[in-house]
């Protein structure tokens, strides 16, 4: 018999969508070890193995795809139930799960989400940072009510709605020999040392995308986990940094930075809300899209 709780449906879920067994556990708030005697629990219960496991971290088998499907559905019907009966205890109105790149998630949801969230405090939200591919096929499968992501990535049957616009740009300290150009060649910026985030982040994978389309490799010198950090580090000529114009153009109204728009196509970053059916989302849910269209 299978006997599997919502702890371990739910772990699943983050290690699946995390890629990885540790970043599930922490999505999950458990202990490493005991993350993984649950997901060996889990795999002795059913008789087959659930994930396959390798150096860049972990991947749903056939029978991990399945369940995955399924504590998917039942997460999302209890989480409807807690939602209907929360109105007679009192508690959370309810839940929003929104995955985002990471120049919407630091330069554009932070305001947005102080406004919605003050006018509805019975209500949490859930964010999480993916790159712009992941989340057309996250929110497709249900992973999340809606995503926020690059408007050049094909979305499918998805219902999609503009957002912001932005674009990346090079940032550099005012007197380094890039600082005067009116645009750059991202190839060209390859040439130099540079500062930026993390490399789980979802701008720095794109970036690494781009770089190996140009047959080159970026040479991060630093990695931090936030565009300040960065700029202060680019103002210190530790490197150069690609960012988005919004988080340049913040940091450059109190640093000493230059900000150079990139020439590349692929820099134009318009913002795209993405969900699959607006109609069909609860009103709280629809409420925030309509803040976000705002």
């Amino acid at each position: 018999m299978i006997r599997f709780d919502l702890v371990d449906l739910g772990l699943f879920r983050h290690v699946v969508e995390a890629g990885s067994i540790t970043h599930g556990a922490e999505r999950a708030h458990l202990a490493l070890a005991a993350a993984s005697a649950r997901i060996r629990g889990m795999e002795e219960t059913l008789g087959a193995p659930l994930l396959t496991r390798g150096r860049q971290g972990v991947s749903p088998t056939a029978a991990g795809r399945a369940l995955l499907g399924h504590a998917r559905g039942i997460l999302a019907d209890v989480e409807r139930l807690r939602e209907e009966m929360a109105a007679y205890s009192g508690g959370a109105a309810g839940q929003i799960r929104v995955l985002a790149n990471t120049n919407a998630l630091t330069e554009f949801l932070p305001e947005v989400l102080s406004a919605y969230l003050a006018a509805h405090p019975g209500i949490a939200v859930e964010i999480d940072e993916r790159t712009s591919d992941e989340i057309v096929g996250l929110v497709a499968e249900g992973a999340a009510d809606l995503g926020i992501l690059s408007g050049t990535v094909d979305t499918g049957a998805l219902a999609t709605f503009p957002f912001r616009e932005d674009r990346f740009v090079l940032v550099a300290a005012r007197d380094h020999p890039l600082a005067g150009r009116d645009a750059i060649p991202f190839a060209e910026v390859l040439a130099h040392d540079l500062v930026g985030l993390d490399r789980r982040s979802a701008i720095s994978r794109f970036l690494a995308a781009q770089a190996a389309r140009a047959g080159r490799a970026m040479r991060l010198r630093v990695q931090l986990r936030g565009f300040d950090a960065v700029c202060r580090l680019v103002e210190a000529r530790v490197g150069l940094a690609i960012l988005p114009e919004s988080a340049a153009a913040r940091a450059a109204r109190a640093l000493a930075l230059a900000v150079v728009p990139l020439a590349d196509p692929w820099a134009r970053r318009d913002l795209t809300l993405c969900l699959r059916d607006l109609d069909g989302l609860p009103p709280f849910v629809r409420a925030f899209v309509a803040q976000l269209r705002a």
